[in-house]
């Protein structure tokens, strides 16, 4: 059986600030700039998922698209869309919520919920249209 590699993009909203609290306000500032903006900022985030797996030879799929949806909106985008990263979200409790950071934490999450027949192969966290940070595991 052929493998391939499937992409779903999905989106979300949500706030957060880098800090650091053992820092004072102004090396904050001096190495996160913006991003440590004590009102916090926020960002239209897009997020790539790539499963890779089997061509199923009945259906056609690696994996359904929409199935692949759901995993990853009730897995990491239910809990982080609209919400702050610093203060609502469990998982990143304790993180400076860089997108570096966010994107291993979901891929964290992600592969334990996979279907035996496909694997996690990369995220894409896109924090701006002009910035990125990809993981593939650990």
């Amino acid at each position: 059986m052929p493998r391939v590699r499937i992409t779903r993009r999905m989106h979300f909203c949500a706030a957060h600030r880098l800090h650091r609290a053992d820092w004072s306000d102004e090396r904050n500032h001096e190495v996160f700039r913006n991003c440590a903006n004590p009102n916090w900022h926020g960002h239209n985030y897009e997020l790539d998922v790539t499963v890779e797996g089997p061509v199923d030879p009945e259906t056609g799929y690696v994996m359904d698209l929409k199935q692949l949806r759901d995993l990853v909106q009730e897995g990491v985008v239910a809990e982080v869309d609209h919400a702050n990263l610093n203060l609502d979200v469990d998982w990143l409790a304790g993180t400076i919520p860089t997108t570096e950071n966010v994107v291993v934490a979901m891929w964290r999450r992600l592969r334990k919920r996979m279907p035996a027949e496909v694997e996690l192969v990369k995220l894409v966290l896109w924090e701006t249209p002009r910035n990125r940070a990809e993981y593939s595991g650990e």
